[in-house]
């Protein structure tokens, strides 16, 4: 089984390590001094319990590395669109390609059982690019857990959970989506088949798109913003019109609205993604994590009133940063 992680940053790496450690044939694409650090000295990742070094097939040139059983997708939302051609050289007949991207998906309507089957969402794959130069049929869907960071260059932090969960578009639970699974939970990894993978998509989306917007527009933390009571009120609006967008496209919910804040608040002062890119001058994923809820409002004919509004906010936010 040959898999390639594509876009081996920070969970990327993670995943390749413990991968690579596990005896599996995996391969990296990166770029710059990270990809220069990799090949010249191994990827390092730091654990809490310990740390290891291993050897790695690096490239940023997937002609180098052939065609893949799996391609495991680890970039930001943004940047799958423009790469989808220089992809090609990785994708057989027989290659899974392995969406494990925040935000909205852009298989979401794919084998989804519904009336809305085939539509496609311009704000998480503009011009198509995804299901015409992928095809919705050699995906699978993966929601991630564990947060990391690339703290130097060839050197992962691990910072906590190692889930990642797996599900077919139908809900099966196909021969591909087991085998992955059994190689990824080899490598130490949890890697459940899930057969209502969309319920965790918005569970874990359900926070992104409140919190990310709200703390890179205010600088708050997580503890901070899940609390004050400005910025609580906002946030639960925005996921209430969300939880009804996703209710009407079928998605359960196991938790209600003031619990999943209420977890948020418990991460403790914690800096979100979209905090953390507008830190350092990278590009926000804001049409991935907002504007597709936005844009799944009007395939539904919801009202989303605060998102809009903070949709606006993030965006002029990010325009003004030179970052969106």
């Amino acid at each position: 089984m040959k898999i390639c992680v594509f876009g081996a940053g920070a969970i990327g790496g993670y995943m390749g390590v413990k991968l690579a450690k596990a005896g599996a044939d995996v391969s990296l694409v990166a770029r710059g001094p990270h990809l220069e650090a990799m090949q010249k000295n191994g990827l390092r990742l730091i654990e809490e319990n310990e740390e290891s070094s291993v050897s790695v097939t690096a490239s940023d040139n997937p002609e180098d590395l052939g065609p893949q059983d799996y391609i495991i997708v680890t970039l930001k939302a943004h940047s799958v669109p423009p790469v989808v051609t220089k992809m090609a050289p990785l994708i057989g007949e027989n290659t899974t390609i392995v969406s494990g991207v925040n935000g909205v998906p852009w298989w979401y309507f794919h084998k989804i059982g519904t009336e809305l089957e085939g539509t496609r969402l311009s704000s998480v794959d503009p011009g198509n690019a995804q299901w015409d130069g992928f095809g919705p049929d050699k995906v699978l869907g993966c929601v991630v857990y564990p947060a990391a960071e690339v703290i130097e260059p060839g050197v992962v932090k691990h910072i906590e959970g190692n889930r990642f969960s797996l599900g077919e578009p139908d809900g099966s639970k196909s021969d591909r989506a087991v085998a992955l699974s059994k190689a990824l939970s080899a490598a130490g990894l949890k890697a459940p088949v899930r057969p209502r993978l969309r319920d965790e998509i918005w569970i874990k989306l359900w926070g992104n798109l409140s919190f990310n917007p709200i703390s890179a527009l205010t600088h708050a933390t997580l503890d901070v913003l899940c609390t004050d009571e400005g910025t609580r009120p906002v946030a639960r609006n925005m996921m209430l019109e969300a939880q009804a967008i996703a209710e009407k496209l079928g998605v359960k919910f196991p938790i209600d609205v003031d619990r999943r804040i209420d977890g948020g608040a418990a991460v403790g002062a914690h800096r979100t993604s979209m905090l953390q890119d507008l830190d350092q001058n990278r590009p926000m994923e804001i049409d991935a994590l907002v504007a597709s809820v936005q844009e799944l409002g009007k395939v539904t004919d919801t009202p989303t009133p605060t998102i809009d509004t903070v949709l606006a906010l993030i965006q002029l936010r990010g325009k003004v940063a030179g970052l969106y």
